[in-house]
């Protein structure tokens, strides 16, 4: 996402935590012993220097990149350095112990964590909000606005023909449909292929790329084509695409929230590593900032929020880290 998204939330949000800050600040110079209380204060409340590293999703990455613009604010000599190189590849560089989190749009796999086990580094599961995965067609697309489960699999799956509108539906277009598809190493195409594809292959005439935007830009310039990528960025473009209706129903907060939006709805994860979130103060302390606050910065991208006790319940399990 672009910073100019967030800079009227962080104008008004920065500015109430720099506040807090300072007050803080204050009471800390008159204490008596002067000493520093970080480990009790509230995320942002005691200046801090260091450096936070992640990597992987590009459907988390609204969020993440929206929270470490805000946590600049409040804790400006803490650097954040946040890659998007999908959730397969977060995972790869989080078990090289390159990363200190991983950004991920499914769940960890069991090859994956074999691996991480394999290095000795023990992780934290936190969900920090839900998508709803979007089927997006052109707006001049007039035909196939509403999709159910098993045409999105006659679609989307090889099978050695050159599949046409027409062959989804007589009464379509007999024009060869252009694919745009999530890359093999994004967490997305990973949760389309379990409850899509069911381990199916890909349509292979599918232009791949791990960059939501080069999939808008096809989608929106090709009448034939069709796509799928996180809610957010639907959001963001929705004004040259066209969201799918799957079995009916409409991609939106309220039928991702409620799971109405099925089976493409599905929570978004942050894995932290446990050593660095007890040996690096800094690291403990974004962490802490992004789940107080990242379902207000999920619903500010396009993303639904979680229950509030699913905030409270990753903070409890924060807290027993330190």
């Amino acid at each position: 996402m672009k910073k100019w998204k967030y800079l009227t939330m962080t104008a008004v949000l920065g500015s109430a935590l720099l506040l807090g800050a300072c007050g803080s600040e204050t009471e800390s110079e008159e204490a008596t012993n002067g000493s520093q209380t970080t480990e009790t204060a509230a995320a942002g409340d005691a200046q801090l220097t260091g450096s936070v590293s992640g990597d992987g999703s590009s459907t988390v990455a609204p969020i993440t990149e929206g929270l470490v613009e805000e946590y600049a604010g409040t804790q400006p000599d803490v650097k954040v350095s946040v890659g998007v190189s999908g959730t397969g590849g977060g995972f790869e560089k989080f078990i090289a112990g390159e990363t200190d989190f991983s950004n991920a749009s499914r769940p960890i796999k069991d090859e994956e964590k074999a691996k991480l086990d394999e290095a000795g580094i023990e992780y934290t599961e936190f969900q920090v909000a839900y998508d709803g995965l979007t089927v997006v067609v052109n707006p001049e697309n007039d035909w196939a606005t509403e999709l159910t489960v098993d045409q999105l699999k006659k679609l989307w799956i090889e099978d050695g023909t050159t599949k046409k509108w027409s062959d989804i539906d007589p009464s379509w277009p007999a024009e060869e449909i252009v694919f745009y598809s999530p890359g093999t190493d994004s967490g997305t195409y990973d949760y389309f292929d379990e409850v899509i594809l069911d381990g199916s292959d890909l349509v292979k005439s599918a232009t791949l790329s791990e960059d939501d935007n080069v999939l808008v830009q096809g989608v929106s310039a090709d009448k034939n084509a069709i796509g799928f990528f996180g809610f957010a960025y639907y959001l963001e473009n929705q004004n040259k695409l066209t969201a799918v209706k799957v079995d009916g129903v409409e991609p939106t907060n309220e039928t991702i929230e409620s799971g109405e939006y099925t089976p493409l709805s599905r929570p978004l994860f942050v894995y932290a590593k446990n050593s660095a979130l007890k040996d690096n103060e800094a690291f403990y302390d974004f962490m802490k900032f992004t789940l107080e606050n990242a379902g207000e910065m999920a619903e500010t991208v396009g993303y639904v929020k979680l229950p509030d006790a699913k905030y409270t319940e990753g903070l409890t399990a924060l807290e027993g880290l330190k």
